[in-house]
């Protein structure tokens, strides 16, 4: 045992106690006692709210633990959504010497037919179902046309046709629904606003007739009132992933069709609009963008893009039967295929910020839902026509946050596609370009 030091004694020497504090008996007392403390009044319960226990009445049945947020707070933050589009207007949009009249602003919209909604509810298992609902979907799909106001407007899986006829009549647009054949209910549909076009021709697609599937295509004809005409396509590709011949004889005939309307009408301008099933870096991306492929060095399984392992190379050529050649190609010569029409996508050609675009330029997402988030819309166009500017996309965090779409506020799982265009009058274009540089020399020679 450890001896305690000399200067500690054990056990301690008793301290004296010290009186205790005398409780008063009285109120009277305690004020005697103590200094007044002074408080301001406390405002009226009408002044403040309802107080504590009224909420926790309220909210009984609620975890105690949560912090109560305000409903209407709660819904301005989300209403923030919208305001995150923002148009992007191109470095040399006014450089362009248009032609007299207005640009045009054209839309590109998959509305998301009620009937695939419906039947699909493995793609929408994150969202709220009154979300999914036809009736809340189509007023938000009808305030969003009616807050961009575009002069042209292209959907997709258009099923609850009379509705929409309805609602874009109303609005002073004319159109034309093009529907599916078989047991599938949607189509597409597109319109126009009165007051500035007319319609010239419809040559519209229906892909079974060629044994292409049961999609369909609307190539129209429009009269600008300036006197300009426009060639305006408007497609839903076919979605199986693993059917690329099909997808890609689709849309050869679409560029086919609509580069025969714009001989035929003087070389006319042309905008395709759609839903493309395919994404930014797929094959059937590349024949649109660069005109010309071999599709005997592409799986036909693996042309969408939608799968990351579509871009795995297993051998240095694939074997393609003679259907699918047809179905792809339409003939048997060879196994490459051509587009007559040169073009370029609005949105890649407009550099965007990285919190909404990919590599390539085009928007990271125009589709969320639990099987799928990227691009497969675009808005493309061809020469004597230029993009002066696009409606921007949303950025991916902001889809991931509300578990996809449809949302609160918007009401198909795509985004709508707007951009403004432009004929272009090549020949005062030149001219502005000679009168800038004879004032460029006359300045340097002075």
């Amino acid at each position: 045992m450890f001896p305690f030091p000399r200067s500690l004694a054990w056990p301690p020497p008793q301290q004296p106690m010290l009186p205790l504090l005398q409780v008063p008996d009285s109120a009277t007392d305690s004020a005697r006692s103590y200094p007044k403390r002074h408080r301001s009044p406390s405002p009226p319960l009408s002044a403040v709210g309802p107080s504590r226990n009224q909420y926790n009445n309220r909210f009984a049945t609620h975890s105690q633990n949560r912090r109560w947020v305000n409903p209407d707070l709660k819904r301005r933050r989300l209403s923030s959504l919208k305001r995150q589009r923002r148009w992007i207007e191109a470095e040399n949009a006014r450089a362009f010497s248009t032609s007299k009249g207005d640009p045009i602003v054209m839309m590109s919209y998959n509305i998301l037919g009620d009937h695939n909604c419906r039947n699909h509810t493995e793609l929408y298992d994150r969202i709220p179902v009154k979300f999914t609902e036809w009736e809340s979907r189509k007023q938000l799909i009808f305030l969003e046309i009616t807050e961009i106001n575009p002069d042209i407007v292209c959907l997709q899986e258009v099923d609850q046709v009379q509705d929409v006829l309805d609602y874009m009549k109303e609005r002073g647009y004319d159109g034309i629904h093009k529907g599916r054949s078989g047991d599938y209910k949607d189509g597409c549909a597109t319109f126009w606003k009165k007051t500035r076009f007319r319609l010239l021709e419809d040559d519209s697609i229906d892909f079974s007739t060629f044994n292409l599937s049961n999609n369909v295509a609307q190539v129209l004809v429009l009269e600008v009132q300036e006197g300009r005409q426009l060639v305006v396509g408007n497609i839903h590709v076919l979605f199986s992933p693993r059917r690329g011949d099909i997808k890609l004889g689709q849309i050869r005939m679409l560029l086919e069709r609509a580069n025969f309307l714009s001989r035929k009408w003087g070389d006319i301008p042309i905008i395709l609009a759609g839903d493309f099933n395919s994404t930014p870096r797929s094959v059937l991306y590349e024949f649109l963008s660069s005109q010309e492929i071999d599709v005997s060095l592409h799986n036909r399984l693996k042309m969408s893009g939608m799968d990351p392992m579509d871009f795995v190379r297993w051998r240095r050529e694939y074997i393609w039967t003679e259907e699918e050649l047809l179905n792809a190609i339409g003939d048997l010569e060879g196994t490459k295929i051509k587009s007559p029409i040169k073009l370029w996508s609005s949105y890649a050609s407009i550099k965007g910020p990285s919190i909404t675009r990919g590599p390539n330029d085009e928007p990271l997402a125009t589709t969320c839902h639990s099987k799928f988030r990227g691009t497969v819309d675009y808005l493309w166009y061809s020469a004597e026509i230029a993009c002066l500017r696009v409606l921007d996309t949303l950025p991916i965090h902001l889809l991931k946050e509300r578990g996809g779409l449809p949302s609160e506020e918007i009401g198909s799982d795509h985004l709508a596609l707007v951009a403004e265009f432009a004929f272009v009058d090549y020949e005062s274009s030149e001219s502005d370009d000679e009168d800038t540089k004879s004032t460029d020399s006359s300045e340097v020679s002075t």
